[in-house]
């Protein structure tokens, strides 16, 4: 009797390519329940900081800011944070700017000035946030969760009654007290 006959069948009973994809199955298992991982980005043995991050929120689709306010969005409050669709948990809001809302207007010489916007109702805002919590320092930068923080990163904002992107303009590293 043949190892391999003329149908490509292991001693006429086991086809060789289904035996090739059950070894391959073996090893990935192997391999996923034996071996250990590399980890995650945050790892267990990294210092822990107080970090602060300012992000800009542009146009703001709200009827009254204020509303928002009264809700429990506020300085001193607590806001929760998906960072790249994972969410984080409850952050400290440690300040809310408005800013003002401006349009460039042309002058007759040429040059551009930022005036206030005039129009009424416009239901737009803009707003620089600083959020403040902890953060694992990585060589790579701080953490939060398993999301690093890099200027650029898109936050989400979520709450009673508001839920709104910002975007990470500033991020700074506090002396650990």
């Amino acid at each position: 009797m043949a190892i391999l006959d003329s149908k490509g069948r292991l001693f006429g009973k086991f086809n060789l390519l289904d035996v090739g994809a059950i070894c391959v199955i073996l090893l990935v298992a192997i391999g996923i329940f034996l071996l250990p991982g590399t980890g995650s980005i945050a790892q267990v043995n990294q210092k822990t900081v107080p970090i602060e991050v300012d992000l800009v929120v542009r146009g703001l689709n709200v009827l009254d800011t204020q509303q928002l306010y009264a809700n429990g969005f506020n300085k001193g409050g607590k806001t929760k944070v998906i960072i790249r669709n994972q969410p984080y948990g409850e952050i400290n809001i440690k300040s809310i700017r408005e800013l003002p809302r401006t349009i460039p207007v042309p002058q007759p010489d040429g040059s551009v000035k930022e005036l206030k916007d005039p129009r009424k109702d416009n239901f737009s805002t803009d707003m620089l946030l600083t959020l403040e919590g902890k953060a694992q320092l990585t060589d790579n930068g701080p953490v939060l969760g398993n999301s690093k923080v890099k200027i650029g990163m898109p936050f989400e904002l979520e709450g009673f009654n508001y839920n709104f992107n910002a975007s990470v303009i500033d991020l700074r590293i506090q002396k650990a007290q």
